[in-house]
Parts: C-alpha cells; sequence; structure tokens
C-alpha cells in the first residue's frame, strides 16, 4: 500500500451482523493497532474533508469466491476498481453483487456460515492476509447501505463525530471535523442550525447523505454503496448521484444498483454480473450501447431481470 497514516472507523449497517453491541457499529475494537501497513495517507481533520482532489487507493479483486454455508454465491472474480472513478455494479437480483461488495471490506465474513476466499487488494496490500487488521480495513473502506441508518440516539453532530471520537487522532476541532464532512456531503446548509436534533428526524435523503458524512468524516480511501438511492424519492436520489460525481475527486467509489439510469448518469465504468459470475466490464458507454456479449445486451435492455 501507500505509505502514509493509517485511515479511520468506517460506516457499517445497524441490521447487519457485524452491529450487536459496540457504540460505534462497527468498530468492535476501537483499539486495535492499524493495518501491519499503513492504508494509505488520508487525514480525518477538517481540511482533508473538503472535497479536494487527491489520488485514491484502487481495489482489485482476484479469483473472489464467496459463500453462505455450502452455497456459493460469488465464483470466483477477478474485477479492477480504477482510483477516483465511479464503479457500477449491475445485474438481476440473487447475483451476488452485494456479496461481492461486502466482501470488499470484510463485512461478508460477519454473517454466521459465511466465507470468502481469494484476495482483495487496496493498492499492493491483501486485506485477507492473516497479518491484516479487519477493524482498519473496515476503517480504510466505507459503506453506505440501500437503507439509510444514521445512529438513532444521537443527535446530527454525534452522528458526525461518533467515528472521529473512536480514532486515536486529534480531536481538537471536533466541530470543525463535523462542519467539513456534512459539507462534503452537501448537508451543511440545510441542517447548520440544527446539529442538536436527532439525526433520525432528518428526511430520508438527508439521512443518506448524513451517513455519507458519517463516512467521510473519517477520511475513507474507498467507498461502497449499495442501492443507495433505491428507498429515496426523485428529488433525493439527484442530490445523492450530484454528490457521488463530487466525491470521485478524493475517494474510489463502487455503487451497486438495479437503476441502468443512474448507472449511466453516475458510473464511469460498469460490471454486469450474473449468476454470480462476471459477465464483463468496460466503460458505461461501451457497456450500455456496444457490450461484448449476448446476456449484457439483453439485461441493460430489459429483456430480464
Amino acid at each position: 500500500m501507500s505509505a502514509g497514516r493509517p485511515a479511520e472507523a468506517a460506516d457499517v449497517d445497524p441490521e447487519s451482523h457485524a452491529e450487536t453491541d459496540t457504540p460505534a457499529q462497527g468498530s468492535s475494537d476501537t483499539s486495535s493497532e492499524p493495518i501491519s501497513r499503513p492504508i494509505a495517507a488520508s487525514t480525518s481533520e477538517a481540511a482533508a474533508t473538503q472535497l479536494e482532489s487527491k489520488v485514491a487507493v484502487g481495489v482489485r479483486l482476484e479469483g473472489l469466491r464467496a459463500s453462505y454455508g455450502a452455497a456459493e454465491q460469488v465464483k470466483g472474480i477477478d474485477l479492477d476498481f480504477q482510483p477516483n472513478a465511479v464503479t457500477a455494479i449491475i445485474g438481476p437480483s440473487g447475483c451476488g453483487k452485494s456479496t461481492m461488495v461486502r466482501c470488499i471490506n470484510r463485512m461478508h465474513e460477519e454473517i454466521p456460515g459465511a466465507h470468502a476466499e481469494g484476495r482483495v487488494m487496496l493498492d499492493d496490500l491483501d486485506i485477507y492476509d492473516p497479518s491484516v487488521d479487519v477493524v482498519a480495513v473496515r476503517r480504510a473502506v466505507g459503506m453506505v447501505f440501500q437503507k439509510p441508518n444514521p445512529f438513532p440516539t444521537m443527535s446530527i453532530f454525534d452522528n458526525v463525530a461518533a467515528g472521529p471520537r473512536l480514532s486515536s487522532r486529534k480531536r481538537d476541532d471536533m466541530p470543525g471535523q463535523v462542519e467539513a464532512a456534512l459539507r462534503s456531503a452537501g448537508l451543511w446548509e440545510e441542517v447548520a442550525d440544527r446539529l442538536n436534533e436527532p439525526g433520525a428526524g432528518l428526511s430520508g435523503g438527508q439521512q443518506q447523505r448524513l451517513c455519507i458524512a458519517r463516512s467521510l468524516a473519517v477520511g475513507p480511501e474507498v467507498i461502497l454503496m449499495d442501492e443507495p438511492c433505491s428507498a429515496l424519492d426523485p428529488l433525493a436520489t439527484l442530490k445523492i448521484e450530484e454528490l457521488i460525481i463530487e466525491l470521485k475527486q478524493r475517494v474510489t467509489i463502487v455503487i451497486v444498483t438495479h437503476n441502468m439510469q443512474q448507472a449511466s448518469r453516475v458510473a464511469d465504468r460498469t460490471a454486469f454480473m450474473l449468476d454470480g459470475k462476471l459477465v464483463e466490464v468496460g466503460t458505461t458507454e461501451e457497456i450500455f450501447t456496444k457490450p461484448r456479449d449476448p446476456r449484457t445486451e439483453e439485461y441493460v435492455t430489459g429483456k430480464f431481470g
């Protein structure tokens, strides 16, 4: 991996098996040492959470397989996610899209009976190497879920501050860090005068941007988004899509979506999955206008799925 400071706590889904009894809902051991080789330079201080361009890390899957018990859901995928780009993962329900994405920050293994093998490389670091700290992986790779999941008992301010408070980094300017993260998520102007109100009291679209701000507050290198707009109205969806396009200036983004129009609007590259396998990947324009595999053409034109 690139040399630099370790990244901090990533977002997780409170409804997942990874969330049972931890305040941050995802950092089960906040005292853990960072990954043996620090994940690329990233700081959660206020200045770094602004939307400044920086070189993000790439992600590479090598022979990735994932299963639930004896049922294999991801079947030997090799796939590169380019830095500072948005890659959309498309395919019918049950094809393994979400399972594959959850393997990138090792959330898949939190499900009882789940197993993954192969390599997931963040630059040149295999996150499944036995020497790697899984907590640090989840700090470097944030995740935004289909259903907005603000911590229900916390204020807007505390939702964003939760990660930095649990980290070992400077906390001198917590208000500044929170403001910078909210600005980066395009939410500051809407909540600046109500930071002490419950995060769960925001609208659905605002809650989703709050969750994105919560991830950004700890300076991730990669953000995974699993159907982030499926529960939102068209206006809220538009705001999230605009934010995704802005965020790729400083992070690598992987988005799972069933919405072909959304993929065409936000993604630089698109990968099509079917029955746990990667059918093809290319620029979004190629996938939607000149796919190489007839199954891809059938899917993107609505003939199945």
